[in-house]
């Protein structure tokens, strides 16, 4: 079984799976970052200052005890947050499709088989058919 395992993980397509895996993981880090620390900074800039990240709408506020500790964690739908990881979807689909354009270019063309020669046409054949069935007669 170890050796059934060992080849089914040394073909070429588990081992490009993993690569594509890992690097996919990179790139939606680098994205991710890209989002966060550069797109979003300029987008609340032109949106009037506001960080999309605070956006958010308060179900329950946050009890404090005695102490000035938190004894119950605010409760609030975070929409920000949410408006920020579409804007990461945006460009991470974009960043895909860059790369798979790319690929497609530098991909040889495929060439076409040449065509098969023509053959006798349907009229040709029947009158054949008939030439040979009035030399029987």
């Amino acid at each position: 079984m170890l050796k059934e395992f060992k080849n089914f993980i040394m073909t070429g397509n588990v081992l490009d799976l993993a690569v594509a895996v890992l690097l996919a993981g990179a790139v939606g880090l680098v994205v991710n970052g890209f989002v966060k620390m550069i797109m979003m900074p300029i987008i609340g800039h032109f949106a009037g200052g506001m960080s999309f990240e605070d956006l958010k709408i308060i179900l329950s506020e946050a009890q404090l005890a005695a102490d000035g500790s938190v004894a119950v964690a605010e409760n609030a739908i975070q929409y920000g947050a949410w408006i920020n990881t579409i804007i990461n979807l945006i460009i991470v689909g974009f960043v895909l499709f860059m790369i798979v354009k790319a690929y497609n270019r530098s991909k040889a063309p495929v060439e076409e088989a040449p065509a098969a020669p023509a053959g006798p046409s349907q009229e040709e054949l029947l009158a054949e058919i008939r030439d040979v069935l009035k030399a029987k007669n």
